[in-house]
Parts: structure tokens; C-alpha cells; sequence
């Protein structure tokens, strides 16, 4: 469930990792949803904005380590490798949102998510048929809840070592997803999850499943050592991923199967 910035920079050295100069916290404007428990934010908008041109948004929903009120650790260290997506978007010419909302807690409140999405709305021209949510650890979880709570907000779902109630997965099911994870994680069990009624990763693609979705799946043998539960710039740099999701629409997914990454390896 804790998304460690410094054993994240130590893996990236290790495993040789690094990206190469992309987008920094220094690229992303400040600002905060209104009301006493609006969130602040971190978004990214492409300059010059395209005339007369809606764009997709992705939300992406940090893990616990990043959870405070600087409004910037949720960006920093490439935001955990999820700054990949944004990356890739801008080298294939993609013009983009992309926001990165901060909690103050562990865990994440799906009302103060939606608030965050609804003034990106109001202020910057979004494609709301092309909303777009994913989270790392309790993110992913975060994810999960939000979409729960907001079925009909949301063209795909990407989370990463998660896990979430079954309860409710049903309402989602018709939900593109992609979801991520490491057989051996090290922190949100595959299988068990967060050891109660929250369940990993397996279960809940199989109850996806069981109700008429179809989410495409990585299950990683092994994630990095130390750390195996720290997936997220390997996932996140997967080369099919930024184009499957940019394809979903909301309430008209995309009828292409899911693409040949999405595999346990």
C-alpha cells in the first residue's frame, strides 16, 4: 500500500530504468477544487491548446506515501513512473490532460476525486466522453472506489497493485479496464489484497469477469526486487497501453480485444 519515493529512485538506478528528460512538476500548473474539502491538483495542459478541440483527461490517483497537502509529491519521481503516459502522449503529438489531484489521507474519498474532474471541466475544455482514471496502490484502490461511485464518469480504468471490495465491481463491469500487478508483490497480495474484504487483483478481474466484463490483464511473475510491489514505470511505459486507452469512450468502448501486452509475463 506504500508507494516509497526513495526506494523507487534506488530501483530506477538499478534497474537502469530512468526516463529519459520528459515532463517535470515545473510543466504542470497549481490549483485546487473549490469548497472547504476540495483537493488541490497538479494538471498538465498542453500549450498552445488545439482551437476548437475537446481534449481527453487522465486522472491519476497517487499511492500513500505521496498523501499530504504540498501539492507536489504526488508529481515528483515521475509520479511513480505514471508521468510515462504523459510522456508518451507528447512524443506522439497527442495533446493531453493530465491531472494529478493530492490527498490528504491514505486512502482516497471518491466525492473530492469527482470534484477535482468536475473543475477541470468547468475551466479547461475537456472531452467528457473521454475521462480517463488510474491509480497506483492505494490509488488503484482509490480508482476502484471512485468508479464505483461515479459509474457513468469514466471511459477506462488503469489501476496498479490494488485492491477493492467486490462488492459493487458489477456496476463497473461494462467499464473498459486494464489492470496491472506482480505475482509477487510484496504489499497488496495478489490474491488476498490488503488481507480483508478488500481483494487483490485476480479476484476482482474474475469478478469483472464473472459479470460480463472484459478487463484486460498484467500479472507480472515477478516485480522488481527489492520491491516487487513497485510496478508502475515498467506498466506505465507499456507500449500498447497509452493507445488502448485513448481508444475507450465513454458508454462506447472500443470492440478491439485487448491488445497483445496485456498478458501475464
Amino acid at each position: 500500500m506504500r508507494a516509497c519515493c526513495c526506494l523507487l529512485l534506488c530501483l530506477l538506478a538499478v534497474l537502469g530504468t530512468a526516463r529519459a528528460a520528459g515532463v517535470t512538476p515545473a510543466d504542470f500548473l497549481a490549483a485546487r477544487a473549490p469548497g472547504v474539502s476540495g483537493l488541490p491538483y497538479r494538471i498538465y495542459v498542453p500549450m498552445p491548446l488545439p482551437a476548437h478541440t475537446r481534449l481527453p483527461l487522465i486522472v491519476f490517483l497517487h499511492g500513500s506515501d505521496q498523501a499530504g497537502a504540498d501539492n507536489l509529491a504526488q508529481i515528483k519521481y515521475d509520479a511513480n513512473g505514471a508521468l510515462e503516459l504523459l510522456d508518451n502522449a507528447i512524443a506522439a503529438h497527442i495533446p493531453v490532460l493530465f491531472a494529478a489531484p493530492q490527498s490528504p489521507t491514505e486512502t482516497w474519498n471518491p466525492r473530492q476525486v469527482m470534484g477535482v474532474i468536475r473543475a477541470i471541466e468547468a475551466r479547461w475544455p475537456v472531452d467528457r466522453g473521454r475521462v480517463y482514471l488510474t491509480g497506483l496502490s492505494s490509488g488503484a484502490s482509490g480508482a476502484w472506489a471512485t468508479a464505483k461511485a461515479y459509474p457513468h464518469a469514466f471511459a477506462a480504468l488503469v489501476p496498479m497493485t490494488g485492491a477493492t471490495e467486490l462488492k459493487g465491481l458489477a456496476r463497473i463491469a461494462r467499464i473498459p479496464e486494464w489492470i496491472f500487478a506482480a505475482a509477487d508483490d510484496n504489499d497488496t497480495n495478489v490474491v488476498t489484497g490488503y488481507g480483508g474484504a478488500m481483494l487483490g487483483s485476480r479476484p476482482v478481474v474474475a469478478a469483472l469477469r464473472a459479470a460480463g466484463g472484459r478487463p484486460c490483464y498484467t500479472e507480472y511473475r515477478h516485480g522488481p526486487w527489492p520491491a516487487p510491489h513497485v510496478i508502475w514505470p515498467e506498466a506505465y511505459d507499456t507500449p500498447a497501453l497509452l493507445d488502448w486507452l485513448l481508444a475507450q469512450r465513454r458508454g462506447k468502448p472500443s470492440p478491439q480485444p485487448c491488445p497483445p501486452d496485456a498478458h501475464s509475463r
